[in-house]
Order: structure tokens, then C-alpha cells, then sequence
């Protein structure tokens, strides 16, 4: 067992303490990343304020980027040294969900807290979301990490372990969406900005934005939507209809944990739309509909984990994009922070108006975008 540092939750809702760890050596079909960068999802503060409850103590953290330093017997083509991003989708490759194409919904479970990490005395401590990314390293099973280019910035990579693949899997895998159809992004945070990218990427005729804020519209015409929504004025479905020429969207993407979101959702649905959900309410809270709209317009409503995506064939082709320069990842960091900066980084986060802030593991002090 090596000692490493990690910010710990043993709280919900307190700060996270920077404290030692042990991580042990990579197993069968493991391997150990030290890490470069790692991204604040709000699903990490979400858990960290006990939003869905949970072991502690834990290790969040699911969004990194970094160097194999050790690697495990079985664990595929993959060596030391190479440079990958680190996600949460541990699959087994063999139940039915994984041998149908469908891995972000993989059957077989992980108990985290018997996982590679342990408080500094020996005892259990939680890897969540079977990454604990909020450390220096990582021990993950290799169906969780994708090879990127050497070149590549660990910071941007980062982000295509979730926020990246979320947003633009929901559009492309979930939403099936075809060139020429109408989209409406509910949130313009940093998975709404990737949804809209997706829908631009794939050839939307209009992307509709909708936010809280006339600030977060404007950075979400950057990223493609071609109009803009105030989710704070009355009926905002109604402005959508008239931005989209008179009609419903094809596509509603709910990138926001707020019930009001998901109560609206299908407010700005055409006949035979489809909205997919992807933002996380807390455990416990609820929403309702009218069913029977649905069913006479014959539309539908489904939830999309990860993006639905498969890594090993997603993530290779948006780095192809980002290369090209069609797909935004630097445009999305908000700001850069220390390991002991990770609570002022989540406090700036919360605020809301954060893209997505990356703590990156060197000695620099905090810097904005």
C-alpha cells in the first residue's frame, strides 16, 4: 500500500478534508493512473452533500485525466505510460446490458468501500463512483479508461469523462437525433453547453436554449444555440414555439436536477418529440405530468445515463473533433485550482455560474479560464 493525498467527505454537506490515504497496487485487470487533472461534476457535490446518500467516509471525484504508472495482469492492450481519462462506467463486458452495447447500465455491482483505497489507519474508506478521482492516483479496472494522444491537454481530456459524453451521448445515442430536427436544451451548465454542442454537431436546424440567466444564454450561443430562453419568464415554452417557427421541439434535453424543469419539459415537445432526461434530482423528489398529452401526441420521455455511450467508440471521435477544432473542451474550463483549493472551487461552482472548474495536480495557484 502506497500513502497518497485525497480530499475525504466524512461529512455530508461539510468541507472535504486533504488528508493521506492508502491506495493499493493495481489487481486483475487493474491499473493506476496518477492523475493530471479532475473536473467538479455537480454529481460530486450532490453526493458530498448526502444527496443520495452513501458510505462515508469517501473519495468522490469521476471526471480525470492522466499517465498509467502500474497496470494490473488482463488489463487489455493497455501499458504504462500511455495517457487516458479516467470515467465511472465500470463494465463487465458480459452481462446483458454490456453484451447488448448498453455499458452505462451495467447489472453487476461494485461495493466501493472494498475497493483499492483506505484511510490512513487501515480503515474502510469509500471509492465513489468506483473512481475516488479526488486524489493524487486512481486504481480502476480497465473498462473505465480510454487512451488519448500524448499532446492532448489532460485539463480539456478530463472533461470527456462525463460532462462531455453526457451531453452529447443524450443528443446523439439517447436522442437518435437526425440533421434538420429542432432541439431544446433545458440548462445551459457545462452538460447543457455539451448538449448543445452535440445537437450542433449532429445537424440540428435549431437549438433553443433555456436558462436562468441572460449571461448563460449568451455563452450558450458560443456553443451553438441559435436562440435563447429566459426560464424565468412566464410560459417560456411559449417563446421556444415561436423560436422554432410556430412548432414543438423534436429533442428536449432536461440537463438540470430542478423539478421544474422536469414538470416543463414536455411543455416544449412538438408531436412525437422525445425528452430525455439527464440531470439528477435528489432521492426522494417528484414531478408530475399530464400522461394523457403524451399519449395523444404520441410522445415519449426517457432517461439517459452517461450520454449512453460505449468509450471506447465515443470518446475517440469527439478527441477527432476537438482536434478539428468542431468541438469546444478548453472553452469550457472555468477555472483551474489546487487539490487544497477544491473547496473554494466547489463553493465557485455552486454559484452556478461555473462552466466547469478542473483542479490539476502541480504547484500553481488558482487561475480563472
Amino acid at each position: 500500500m502506497q500513502m497518497i493525498k485525497a480530499a475525504v467527505c466524512r461529512e455530508f454537506g461539510a468541507p472535504l478534508v486533504i488528508e493521506d490515504i492508502q491506495l493499493a497496487a493495481p489487481g486483475m485487470g487493474q491499473v493506476e493512473v496518477t492523475l493530471s487533472a479532475v473536473a467538479i461534476c455537480h454529481s460530486d457535490i450532490s453526493y458530498a452533500e448526502g444527496a443520495w446518500g452513501g458510505h462515508l467516509p469517501a473519495v468522490y471525484g469521476h471526471e480525470a485525466a492522466g499517465v498509467i504508472t502500474a497496470i494490473g495482469d488482463g488489463a487489455g492492450k493497455f501499458k504504462t505510460g500511455d495517457c487516458v481519462v479516467v470515467t465511472l462506467i465500470r463494465a463487465c463486458g458480459t452481462c446483458p446490458n454490456c453484451a447488448s452495447g448498453r455499458p452505462t447500465i451495467c447489472e453487476t455491482g461494485y461495493d466501493g468501500t472494498k475497493g483499492p483505497i483506505a484511510t490512513a489507519d487501515g480503515g474502510a474508506l469509500e471509492q465513489a463512483l468506483a473512481c475516488g478521482a479526488f486524489a493524487e492516483k486512481v486504481v480502476v479496472d480497465h473498462s473505465q479508461i480510454v487512451k488519448i494522444p500524448d499532446t492532448m491537454s489532460k485539463e480539456a481530456a478530463s472533461l470527456l469523462s462525463c460532462g462531455v459524453i453526457t451531453g452529447i451521448g443524450a443528443v446523439v445515442n439517447a436522442g437518435g437525433l437526425r440533421p434538420g430536427q429542432d432541439v431544446v436544451v433545458i440548462g445551459a451548465g457545462g452538460v447543457g453547453l455539451n448538449a448543445i454542442q452535440g445537437a450542433r454537431i449532429a445537424g440540428a436546424r435549431r437549438i433553443v436554449a433555456v436558462d436562468m440567466t441572460q449571461e448563460k444564454l449568451e455563452i450558450a450561443r458560443e456553443f451553438g444555440a441559435t436562440h435563447g430562453v429566459l426560464a424565468t419568464a412566464k410560459s417560456p415554452w411559449r417563446a421556444s414555439y415561436k423560436a422554432l417557427g410556430g412548432r414543438g421541439a423534436d429533442l428536449v434535453l432536461i440537463t438540470v436536477g430542478a423539478i421544474p424543469a422536469y414538470e416543463q419539459a414536455p411543455k416544449y415537445l412538438g408531436r412525437g418529440g422525445r425528452a430525455i432526461m439527464i440531470g439528477m434530482p435528489h432521492a426522494g423528489a417528484m414531478a408530475s405530468y399530464e400522461p394523457v398529452m403524451l399519449a395523444a401526441l404520441g410522445q415519449g420521455v426517457v432517461g439517459s445515463k452517461m450520454g449512453d455511450v460505449v468509450i471506447q467508440r465515443d470518446i475517440p471521435w469527439m478527441i477527432d473533433l476537438y482536434n478539428q477544432g468542431r468541438l469546444k473542451l478548453d472553452e469550457l474550463i472555468s477555472g483551474r485550482w489546487r487539490l487544497d483549493q477544491i473547496n473554494e472551487a466547489i463553493a465557485d461552482t455552486k454559484t452556478g455560474s461555473a462552466r466547469r472548474n478542473v483542479i490539476v495536480f502541480q504547484d500553481t495557484p488558482h487561475e480563472a479560464g
